[in-house]
């Protein structure tokens, strides 16, 4: 008997939900702090609100998608940051442009960054799970408590 949620139309529109609200908080956070990581000027662009936008910033999207998503959550949320990251690269690769002063950093590079901004995303959706389920591991809540107490009532 899997323990794991089955697949449903609400599990579905749960999932897409979090993906949206994942993409849309990072990229607001993204506007919201100026940082553009596909964008290279000099040393002085790795300041506090790069590493804010690095790894604060994808921690808080982890979260919350696993907190709307629940169990399962800390898998879906690798997605939202490599979304709204690609899309940025190719908004700046073909339609804006880039800056005077500026470069397009290397697409391996990028990539690089883009790892590291979906491993804090990680780490928020293992923070998610934890928030949702008060503990780690596979197996709902509610059945790993139900056994816990149902050993404690068989023995007095």
């Amino acid at each position: 008997m899997s323990k794991v949620p089955p697949f449903t139309r609400a599990r579905f529109f749960n999932g897409t939900l979090a993906l949206i609200a994942g993409c849309s908080l990072n990229y607001l956070g993204d506007r919201l702090l100026g940082v553009r990581i596909e964008l290279f000027s000099g040393m002085l662009d790795f300041n506090g609100l790069w590493v804010i936008d690095m790894l604060t910033l994808p921690f808080l999207v982890g979260i919350l998608v696993a907190v709307i998503f629940g169990l399962g959550g800390k898998w879906l949320c690798y997605f939202p940051p490599l979304i709204v990251k690609s899309i940025g690269y190719l908004e700046t690769f073909y339609l804006i442009g880039v800056p005077d002063g500026a470069k397009l950093i290397p697409f391996g590079m990028w990539a690089l960054f883009v790892t590291v901004v979906m491993t804090s995303a990680a780490f928020g959706g293992v923070m998610g799970e934890i928030i949702i389920k008060g503990t780690y591991g596979r197996t709902p809540r509610d059945i790993l408590y139900k056994d816990r107490s149902s050993k404690s009532t068989d023995h007095p």
